[in-house]
């Protein structure tokens, strides 16, 4: 279940609440739920209950908020895929999937491959975009088409977006950082931000270099699939009678992937594919994090098969890490691929 399919669910919940009485609130038009800000608190949180609560009264009432959230907490209880409903003080609802919800997710990925997150959450919506000369604007405007596209939106003639304009000319530019650079350059900063162009940074193979963690992280994501065809291994993503995605690697990881689709609704909704740009940096840094453990199951299985000539069927988990590692590669892949920045498989 990704974030958006979770959004929709609260929000269905909601609306049933209100149909059978239960609840004398209006309905609102969309429902936000985030990545908790720390651990324990399930995979997603919402605010439902307290935005549900002040509109009421037209301020915040806490004993409300909190009947509220009870309410939802047990229709939300019996929907599938959800696992747990907790409510926080003064009345958030933390929401923890079940295990075939992050395999499911995995599955997703996987069979979308590039696609991922594509979808009709713009459908209807008209965002506007106005045409530059000037090589950031025009860039940018270019990128948020293909956006809007991916989101099912459609581009009609306006202003903007507004970026603070490149020292460089575009071939400039192509000559100094060449156009996987060149454009990261232009769309990574948030457009009231004037690009770093400095070719030691943004070419350079170190760690400090956001671009070279993203695509990196790419090639890693298609070094451990080479890895686990060497060792016979057919990753699959757990299954729901398995046990779960449970490592907080994994969960944080999952997490960032379920965003993709959001991300880049928000990236063509507000014309800023800085948005993007930062998602795939937050997804590498993830990926580094999980993929010790993906090594460390490799070394273990190189290690038991040296041991023993028997080819027993590896355990689960040997089979989902590495799916959930090309999951990572296809939503690197396809994020790039909107910016229009390769995604080598060496680096």
């Amino acid at each position: 279940m990704t974030p958006a399919q979770l959004s929709r669910t609260v929000l269905h919940t909601v609306r049933r609440a209100v149909e059978d009485d239960e609840l004398c609130v209006a309905v609102p038009e969309r429902v936000k739920v985030r990545t908790p800000p720390r651990p324990g608190c399930g995979d997603y949180a919402t605010n439902v209950a307290l935005l549900l609560a002040r509109g009421e009264r037209g301020e915040r009432g806490e004993g409300d908020a909190l009947v509220i959230a009870e309410v939802l907490r047990r229709r939300l209880l019996r929907t599938p895929g959800i696992a747990r409903v907790d409510i926080a003080a003064p009345g958030f609802l933390n929401i923890t999937l079940d295990a075939g919800s992050h395999g499911e997710l995995v599955r997703t990925v996987v069979s979308d491959g590039l696609r991922y997150g594509h979808g009709d959450s713009l459908a209807g919506v008209s965002v506007p975009l106005g045409a530059s000369d000037e090589v950031r604007a025009a860039l940018v405007a270019h990128v948020v088409r293909g956006l809007v596209a991916a989101a099912g939106g459609v581009v009609v003639p306006g202003h903007g977006p507004v970026v603070r304009p490149s020292p460089l000319s575009g071939r400039d530019l192509l000559t100094r950082l060449g156009p996987d650079a060149a454009r990261w350059a232009l769309l990574r900063p948030a457009g009231h931000d004037l690009p770093d162009l400095d070719p030691s940074r943004l070419l350079s193979q170190r760690e400090d270099n956001p671009l070279f963690r993203v695509r990196y992280a790419h090639a890693r994501t298609r070094a451990l699939m080479r890895n686990a065809g060497q060792l016979g291994l057919a990753p699959e993503p757990q299954p729901e009678s398995g046990a779960a995605y449970d490592h907080p690697a994994e969960i944080g990881l999952l997490a960032l992937l379920a965003d993709h689709p959001r991300t880049i609704e928000a990236a063509a909704r507000h014309r800023a594919p800085d948005r993007l740009a930062r998602h795939l940096v937050a997804v590498a840094d993830a990926f580094f994090r999980f993929q010790e453990l993906v090594q460390d199951l490799f070394q273990d299985l190189s290690h038991d098969r040296l041991q023993s000539s028997r080819q027993s069927k590896p355990p689960a988990v040997h089979r989902a890490r590495p799916a959930l590692a090309d999951a990572t590669g296809a939503v690197l892949a396809g994020g790039l691929h909107l910016l229009g920045i390769s995604a080598p498989d060496h680096l």
